[in-house]
Parts: structure tokens; sequence; C-alpha cells
């Protein structure tokens, strides 16, 4: 573990150095890999900062705290990196996890199979009226279709409409 201290406005003493590689020997847990640390320790006004920053397998964590105390702020600091490091290494265990292709079942069918492929499974019969686009779109407001076609009463040709994926607008199909 690399571990460097700077003091600005205020001395870095060998038992703040010490606090402070003991608490960052807690991040040494998510990883087995070399960890730089640096640490920048300031006083603003009646307040003690602790600024750490680490880099753990390339990622990059930073923890800013001000308290009364500095050691408080250093807790603080550990803590939040604390959780950062957990939050990234659950987010790419989970990556890895449901969006990998090795872990995706794979179906396979042989030519004496029965299963159905690109098939039509379902056909739906309905009466084509002319009917006006305002009353095709109300016509597909009422149903829970995505789509419906239509003879145009305006052109007499055979128009599609459908709702757009923001669920609000639609879109017409239409002949050229």
């Amino acid at each position: 573990m690399n571990i460097k201290i700077t003091g600005k406005e205020l001395k870095a003493t060998e038992a703040i150095k010490e606090y402070v590689e003991k608490k960052c020997e807690r991040l040494q847990k998510y990883t087995d890999e070399e960890i730089d640390v640096k640490a920048t320790i300031k006083t603003e006004g009646k307040n003690q900062v602790a600024e750490l920053s680490a880099n753990i397998n390339g990622n990059f964590y930073r923890a800013v705290t001000e308290k009364n105390d500095l050691y408080a702020s250093i807790d603080k600091d550990i803590d939040i990196l604390e959780g950062q490091i957990r939050k990234t290494k659950a987010k790419k265990e989970k990556q890895m996890t449901s969006g990998s292709i090795k872990d995706q079942e794979v179906i396979s069918f042989n030519e004496n199979s029965h299963e159905v492929e690109k098939e039509v499974l379902k056909t739906t019969y309905y009466e084509v009226r002319p009917t006006a686009v305002e009353d095709a779109k109300i016509k597909l407001q009422e149903s829970n279709n995505m789509f419906l076609t239509f003879v145009n009463a305006d052109t007499n040709k055979v128009n599609v409409i459908f709702k757009l994926k923001d669920g609000v607008n639609f879109g017409i199909v239409e002949p050229e």
C-alpha cells in the first residue's frame, strides 16, 4: 500500500500518519493489488478537513470530510471510500453475472425436433372499414394493441396507426 500524506497549514505528525495507515488497511480487503492512497489534511477555520483519494484496480475514489476533529474526518472518509468501493464492486459483479453470454442458457434444436419455429401462431380477423385518422386513434387508445390497421377515409388507402414508445404520441404508416 502506497500512502502519501500532505499537510496544508497543518503538520502531519507521526500519530496522524500511523492513524491514516491503520485506517487505510480496511481498504486492502477489497483487492489483492497495490493501493495508492493520497491524504491531504488541512484546517479551515475551526474545522479539520481530511481529503482521501484512492486508486484501486484502476478506479479512483475520493472523499472529503470536514469535522471539528481530524481523526473523525479521517474515519468518515474511510467509511465513504469503503462504500464507494463496495458499490463499484457489486456493480461489476452484477454485470459479470447477469450480462454475460456464458451464463445464458443455450437452447438447441435438432432436425427431428417437433418445435415450431418462425411460423404464424396466431391470426386475428376484424373488419376493416373506411375510418378517419382521429377515429382510428381513439380506437387504438381504447384497445391494448400497439397498432391498428384501417382504411383511411380521406385517401381510401390502407394505413397503420401505431403507438410510439413514449406511450402518448402516435405514428402512421401510409403507402405512397
